[in-house]
This record gives structure tokens, sequence and C-alpha cells, in this order.
């Protein structure tokens, strides 16, 4: 994913400014655009989709969670007035 994320930005770079890149090396301008891109902290579409998953998930456990315990709550109320 960083390489062809990187060598698309040294292409662009390239092409809409021709002659501050030519007094660079090649290599030097690959090595300074892979780091900046490392420090972005991006991830794949594949992590994202599959931490969005896993998101859902949870959300939805939640949401029964959630349910459960209103149900469980309502039981209890209806056992504590019966018992007065």
């Amino acid at each position: 994913m960083f390489e062809q994320l990187t060598h698309s930005l040294l292409h662009d770079l390239k092409t809409a400014i021709p002659t501050s890149t030519a007094d660079l090396p090649e290599k030097e301008l690959r090595s300074l655009l892979e780091s900046a891109v490392r420090k972005m902290n991006l991830v794949s579409r594949e992590e994202f989709d599959a931490q969005q998953a896993v998101l859902l998930r949870t959300r939805e456990k939640l949401e029964s969670l959630q349910a459960q315990l209103t149900e469980l709550e309502q039981q209890s109320t209806a056992a504590s007035n019966q018992e007065k």
C-alpha cells in the first residue's frame, strides 16, 4: 500500500514541480516521501473495512445487551411491586 502511494506521489510531484525535484536524487526523494507517508498512520482499505465490521458487530451486541438489561430491570421492578 505505501509503495503504491509513494510511487503515485513521486510521479505527481515530478509532474507538478519538475525543476525543484530535479535537484534531488530519486532515491532520496522516494525515501522522504515514504517517511512522510508512514508518519501519517494510514491504514489500508482492507484494514479499515475489517475494523468497521468489528465496530458494527460491537454496536449490535451493545444494543442487544441494553435491551436485555432494560427487560431485566422491568422484570425486577414488576417482581418488587408484586411482593408489596
